[in-house]
Formats: structure tokens, sequence, C-alpha cells
């Protein structure tokens, strides 16, 4: 996977450059996830590796997409295609998301508790994750029926523990200590 991100970056951040600049980061979201679940079709996928020629890929590929996509996504995915990079379009994808998402300030925080969160609970913990990761914040709730009590909070690289087993872990240790 590291390969396939390291080979998308520079196109996800060319996207991202061009979208920015022409003020149409959203359009460029869809079409460029439009483009990836295209890459990602199984049918697309074998066509796209076992193709020999650039022309063709393109014509079938751009075909596919119809007008989805408009005139610069096209010419994106033409680049794509004279570098036989097509197929790295959902990692591409990703990263231009992760860097939009960058831009805005946003991360998405996925939250396990024992729970499902009232909407008051939900509110309050977006509030003060805001205000500790200044950013804004995508709250994705789950329930995990293996947490007795509390929540643990995932936000990118970041995890806060606040679990009753984890508090109960750290007081072992520090017991032992």
């Amino acid at each position: 996977m590291s390969e396939l991100t390291t080979v998308a970056r520079p196109y996800a951040k060319a996207a991202f450059d061009f979208a920015l600049e022409q003020g149409a980061l959203d359009k460029w979201a869809e079409m460029l996830s439009f483009a990836a679940a295209v890459a990602q079709d199984e049918t697309i996928a074998s066509f796209l590796s076992s193709s020999s020629t650039v022309g063709k890929t393109t014509e079938v590929f751009l075909g596919v997409c119809g007008d989805e996509l408009d005139d610069n996504a096209k010419n994106f995915v033409k680049v794509l295609a004279e570098n036989e990079r097509l197929p790295v379009l959902p990692a591409v994808s990703e990263l231009y998301q992760t860097l939009r998402a960058e831009h805005d300030k946003e991360v998405t925080v996925d939250v396990k508790s024992a729970v499902k969160l009232l909407k008051a609970q939900q509110t309050a913990l977006i509030k003060a994750l805001e205000k500790r990761l200044q950013r804004k914040i995508k709250l994705n709730c789950s329930v995990d029926k293996s947490i007795i009590g509390g929540l643990v909070i995932e936000a990118g690289d970041t995890v806060i523990d606040g679990t009753l087993r984890g508090k109960l872990d750290r007081l072992a240790y520090a017991l032992q200590s």
C-alpha cells in the first residue's frame, strides 16, 4: 500500500492544487471518487491490467466515465493513462480527500462506546474535541459491547482511551511501578 501511496501522492497533490485554484474542491472530490470507483470495478481493473495500448485504455475508461468527468478531469485521466497509473486512482482519490480535510481543517473522529451516545453527548464531545484538536470534527459513533464503560476516541494517529478497562490497566501499571 505504501508504494501505491508514493505513486499516487503527486497526482493527488496536483489534482488538489488545481481544484483549489479553480474553486472546485467539491466537484473534483466527486469526480475523483467516481473515477476511483470505475477503476476498482473488477471488469475495468482486469481490462486495465491486460490492455496494451494507452489510447485504447483511455478511450474505454473515459467511455465508462461518460459525462461524470469534466474536460479537466478527462485530461487528468489521460495523464494517468499515459503514465500507466490508472490503477492508482483509488489511492489518488483517498489522498485527495486527506488533502482536502487538512485544508478544511477537518478531521473524522471514530468514537466507540458501550452504549449509543445521546445527541447532547455527541454535541458536547464535538465541542470538546474541536477545542482540543483545533479542527472541525466529523463524528462517527459506534457501539462496542466489549467496552464496560467510557469511550475510545480515535482521531487520525491520536487515540484517547477513556474506557473503564483502560483506566484500570493504567492504575494496575502505576501500582506495579
